[in-house]
C-alpha cells in the first residue's frame, strides 16, 4: 500500500473499532501478505494486508482455522477482530501476541498442548470447507478413510500442479494404486485429528508469559503425525518438545517413514511455490518409496 492508501485505510479501521489508531509499523517476515503492528491507547494489533485475488478466501479460511482451535480451549491462538476489504486490498485485524525466546519449559508447555489439540477429533478426515497451505488451495472434502484422504486431498493435488508446471517427470509419479497400498501398510490404525496442518517453526510462538501459541493455521482432521513431520523438517524445534508431545501421544511403530511420506506433502508444496530447488528431496522419497 503507498502512504497515502495507508492513512486512509487507518482512518477506516479506527472507525470500524471505534478506537483511534496512534501508530503503525510495518513488519518483516510474511513472504505472502504485508504485516503491520497497530497501537492504540487500549491494545496492540497486528494486521494482515494482501492484494491478490484469493486474499479473501485466505484470511476467511485463516479466520476459521484460529477460531475453530481457540474454541477447543486446548492451546492459544491470536483473537481476530476485524476481516474485509479496503480499496481492493483484503485485510485481517487480529490481537498481536509479544514473544520471546522459548526455553525448554516452553517447548514441553507447548508439545502438551499440541497433543491437547490431536486429541480432538472427529468421525472424518477433512474438514467443512477447503483452505490454504501457503498460497496454494488445499482441498478438504470428508474421507471415511485416511490413505485415500491423503492421496486424493494432499498428494495428488500437487503432483498434477507440478506435472502442470513442469516441475516433475511423470515416471517419477507412482500410480494410485501403488500409493494407496504402501499407505494402507504405513498408516494403519489412524484416527482424525484436528491439526494446525502447516506447523513449521515460524506457526508457533511462545507469549512472554510463557503461553504457547498457534498462528497461520491450514487447519482439517487427519493423521497426528502430519503436524510432528512438518515440524521436523525445518526444524525449530527442541526435544523437550517431542518429549512432552509423546508422553500423551506414544511414537507410532512406523515413525520414520511416516515422517518421511508426510514430509513429502510439503515438500511438493515447496516444490510447487519456491520452484526446482526442492526437486531433490521430492524425488529422494519417491525414488526410495515408489
Amino acid at each position: 500500500m503507498i502512504l497515502d492508501d495507508m492513512e486512509n485505510f487507518l482512518t477506516y479501521l479506527s472507525h470500524r473499532l471505534s478506537e483511534e489508531i496512534l501508530s503503525s509499523k510495518p513488519l518483516s517476515g510474511g513472504d505472502i501478505s504485508a504485516a503491520w503492528l497497530l497501537k492504540t491507547s487500549s491494545r496492540e494489533y497486528f494486521l494482515k494486508v494482501n492484494r491478490q485475488p484469493f486474499a479473501s478466501e485466505m484470511f476467511h479460511a485463516e479466520q476459521q482455522g484460529l477460531e475453530t482451535i481457540s474454541a477447543t480451549h486446548t492451546i492459544r491462538v491470536p483473537r481476530v477482530f476485524l476481516s474485509g476489504s479496503f480499496e481492493g486490498s483484503s485485510f485481517l485485524l487480529m490481537e498481536y501476541i509479544e514473544s520471546k525466546h522459548p526455553d525448554p519449559s516452553d517447548y514441553r508447555r507447548l508439545g502438551t498442548a499440541l497433543a491437547k489439540l490431536h486429541q480432538q477429533t472427529h468421525s472424518f478426515f477433512g474438514f467443512s470447507a477447503d483452505n490454504f497451505i501457503g498460497s496454494l488451495p488445499q482441498r478438504n472434502r470428508y474421507h471415511t478413510d485416511w490413505p485415500s484422504f491423503y492421496w486424493q486431498e494432499r498428494i495428488l493435488p500437487q503432483f498434477q500442479l507440478a506435472l502442470k508446471n513442469e516441475l516433475l517427470s511423470k515416471d517419477l509419479i507412482p500410480q494410485e494404486k501403488k500409493a494407496i497400498n504402501l499407505f494402507q501398510e504405513l498408516f494403519s490404525d489412524v484416527k482424525p485429528s484436528l491439526l494446525h496442518g502447516d506447523l513449521w517453526g515460524g506457526n508457533y510462538l511462545i507469549a512472554t508469559d510463557g503461553t504457547p501459541c498457534l498462528i497461520d493455521p491450514a487447519l482439517y482432521y487427519g493423521h497426528s503425525m502430519v503436524d510432528i513431520a512438518m515440524s521436523r523438517l525445518f526444524g525449530g524445534f527442541s526435544e523437550a518438545f517431542y518429549d512432552a508431545y509423546h508422553e500423551m501421544i506414544p511414537k507410532t511403530d512406523r515413525y520414520n517413514e511416516q515422517i518421511d511420506l508426510y514430509q513429502l506433502y510439503y515438500l511438493l508444496v515447496h516444490l510447487n511455490l519456491f520452484g526446482s530447488g526442492y526437486y531433490s528431496s521430492v524425488s529422494a522419497i519417491l525414488k526410495r518409496y515408489f
